[in-house]
């Protein structure tokens, strides 16, 4: 009953998207500048490594991250395999049995060399979200940096799981991992103005 990190390590050699904020870590304080301790300064974008997207991301008018209820995000979920796709059908997933889980997982292996952004990944049919939403899904993650294609300006796929009331986990990392049953705890930060959030996503079967 192990937990297992399925997290990006957050360093200064993380990749994120192109242009967005970095991550960045130095000590404001030292121990033997105060006397008693190591004081850290963070900046990073709120969309680096493994995240939660809030509607507010891509919704002006969408619920900001403290907005969002945090039990979408602990429970039980259903890992998926669907590499080696360019696109995740429909008629794939009905493959499946959901065993009463809230969550979606879905393992592509579309980015195992994070030490470079991707140049494409695979994405959602049409058909697809609304299966998962009858089926009684309220989060979906995924082992990329988006749900969507990564030149998409729409985000089409964004706002569909958002009409359907799914919530969006990107960037978990998979690749050790086995398909089947497990918990997942995948916490957003309370930010009160925030689009998104960093999480620490651990899972245990």
């Amino acid at each position: 009953m192990t937990w297992i990190d399925i997290s990006q390590p957050l360093s200064n050699d993380t990749v994120g998207w192109p242009g967005d904020t970095p991550y960045s870590f130095s000590l404001k304080w030292t121990k033997e500048e105060t006397g008693s301790v190591n004081v850290g300064k963070l900046e990073m974008s709120t969309h680096l490594g493994t995240h939660i997207d809030a509607p507010f991301h891509f919704d002006s008018e969408g619920k900001k991250v403290i907005d969002l209820d945090p039990n979408r995000y602990i429970g039980k979920a259903k890992i998926i395999e669907v590499t080696n796709q360019e696109v995740i059908s429909l008629k794939y997933i009905e493959k499946y049995h959901f065993n009463g889980s809230t969550i979606v997982l879905l393992k592509t292996m579309a980015w195992v060399d994070r030490s470079s952004f991707p140049r494409k990944v695979p994405v959602l049919e049409k058909g697809v979200v609304s299966y998962l939403a009858e089926n009684g899904i309220k989060l979906l993650g995924i082992d990329l940096p988006s749900v969507d294609h990564l030149d998409s300006k729409e985000l089409s796929i964004h706002h569909e799981l958002t009409k359907h009331d799914i919530h969006i986990l990107e960037g978990i990392v998979l690749d050790t991992v086995k398909e089947g049953m497990c918990d997942l705890i995948a916490l957003p930060l309370p930010l009160v103005d925030g689009d998104g959030s960093p999480v620490r996503a651990v899972i245990r079967y």
